[in-house]
């Protein structure tokens, strides 16, 4: 059989990315409003507080190999083999270190039930140091049928877990095992699936080598990591676990829709642009086109959430109400997020790690200052500063981007506004149709098929490209 073309496997990479991203949010809805039927604010709020350790263990894990190894010319296996000794060597160190201080992050946010939670949510740490060189032979081979059916295996057989737990009165502690069994699951069925597997050669050259490229997008993962997480540690040590609660499910139903675009851009962005560095032309052709399509996903989606939040809250349990308008925030701010994912993609493909390192500090810093600065205002305030922070942030990217590739700012919102100003369109008019009823299910079920109809009409009606490529793509089409 002939080797794929590029065309092709940039499809069938957006095709499995979008279908694992879609049944992953799929089941991650259906799990959510389950769990959150059965659980408190408080307990997410106790797993909410330890996000930031496990972040910042896994950015260390990472360390920037994924991308390293990608970039490198030739497929070793000594490289690989090394970097995999390297991680497990750093993931036990790591979990002995926080066992230990378990404790004094109890003590640290006031809560003593945080010591055995957490000595149980960090064992994750453990299962990710054996995958980071697997899922990069995955990465680097755009595997993304085998990323895929790990990642969907790992929240079905998490989701199960996590609600067996939660109907039983287990409280937090469902939460804790589903997130655990998730990172086992899918460090499992990598393993299986990866084109390269360990020796017991170990030779550390190869790391040091690739550690150059790497600590840039380290630093850079660490302090994204820190940035994303700040709030809930802030949250967490000066108000209450309610108040991270209410803040995590804000943030997590916002990223619920955010994931779906993202894990599909994240898996073929690299890969792809890689391949075109050498032909500028062809790179913004590229880059381009995947903005015009995550505009065309990400716009209604994201809006979308936003717009039916508080029905499908109010439906499942009121007690979580007072989330809603960070949901929303946080759904305006991730509409633009995939792109932004595309815009680092370009410079990590033209190994200027530098720019990736200095977008992603730049952004940051701003965000944890500002999160000090909002913080005596409450959660609200902390939320809209994302929205506006986000905005500024994107600015920044195509201006970062400028020396890898030539771009020009109008181009690029030529090519998505028409999706913005269609979809806040469809919202406003489906807004005054449903505005006068009052039974929330039917607001509800209205709202998501009104929307849908009507946006997919407009579509058709102006005979948009994207739309009719997605369209001759799932019917065996090529979309690029």
């Amino acid at each position: 059989m002939a080797e794929e073309t590029l065309k092709e496997k940039t499809a069938k990479g957006l095709f499995w990315g979008g279908m694992s991203n879609g049944v992953q949010q799929i089941l991650g809805v259906v799990i959510g409003l389950v769990l959150l039927d059965r659980l408190s604010p408080g307990d997410y709020g106790m797993v909410g507080m330890l996000a930031i350790f496990t972040g910042i263990a896994n950015a260390l894990l990472e360390s920037g190999f994924t991308a390293a190894l990608t970039n490198r010319p030739v497929f070793k296996d000594e490289d690989y083999n090394s970097v995999f000794w390297f991680n497990v060597f750093v993931g036990v160190a790591m979990y002995v270190i926080l066992f230990f201080c378990a404790p004094l992050i109890a003590l640290f946010f006031h809560q003593p039930d945080l010591v055995p939670l957490a000595r149980v949510l960090f064992l994750s740490i453990l299962f990710n140091s054996f995958i980071v060189s697997h899922n990069a032979a995955l990465f680097t081979k755009l595997m993304v049928k085998e990323r895929a059916i790990a990642d969907m295996l790992g929240t079905f057989l998490s989701g199960f877990i996590g609600i067996y737990l939660a109907v039983h009165g287990f409280g937090y502690w469902a939460l804790a095992w589903q997130s655990l069994f998730y990172v086992l699951v899918g460090t499992l069925v990598r393993i299986y699936y990866s084109p390269w597997h360990p020796t017991w050669h170990i030779d550390f050259r190869p790391v040091k080598e690739m550690f150059g490229f790497g600590f840039k997008l380290l630093f850079s993962n660490i302090v994204n990591q820190i940035q994303t997480n700040i709030f809930s540690v802030l949250l967490g040590r000066f108000y209450t676990k309610v108040d991270v609660g209410y803040y995590s499910q804000g943030t997590k139903w916002s990223s619920l829709g955010a994931q779906l675009l993202t894990g599909s851009i994240s898996g073929i962005a690299q890969p792809v642009l890689s391949q075109t560095m050498n032909d500028e032309e062809r790179q913004v052709y590229v880059f381009r086109k995947l903005l015009r399509f995550i505009a065309f996903i990400s716009f209604p989606m994201m809006f979308g959430i936003a717009f039916i939040a508080r029905d499908l809250i109010g439906v499942i349990n009121a007690e979580f109400l007072p989330c809603v308008p960070i949901l929303q925030m946080y759904c305006i701010s991730f509409a633009f997020n995939p792109m932004m994912i595309v815009y680092s993609n370009v410079a990590i493909s033209h190994n200027r790690a530098g720019i990736y390192f200095w977008g992603i500090f730049i952004y940051a810093a701003v965000q944890i200052l500002v999160a000090f600065l909002v913080l005596p205002y409450g959660i609200y305030w902390m939320a809209f500063s994302i929205v506006l922070v986000n905005l500024i942030y994107y600015l920044i990217w195509h201006y970062l981007i400028q020396s890898c590739m030539q771009v020009r700012l109008i181009d690029v919102i030529k090519d998505v506004a028409p999706y913005l100003v269609i979809t806040l369109s469809v919202f406003a008019v489906v807004f005054l149709i449903t505005m006068k009823l009052s039974n929330l299910f039917l607001i509800l079920t209205l709202k998501i098929l009104l929307s849908v109809i009507l946006y997919v009409a407009i579509l058709k009606i102006s005979k948009s490209t994207i739309f009719n490529e997605a369209l001759a793509f799932v019917k065996g089409g090529k979309i690029l």
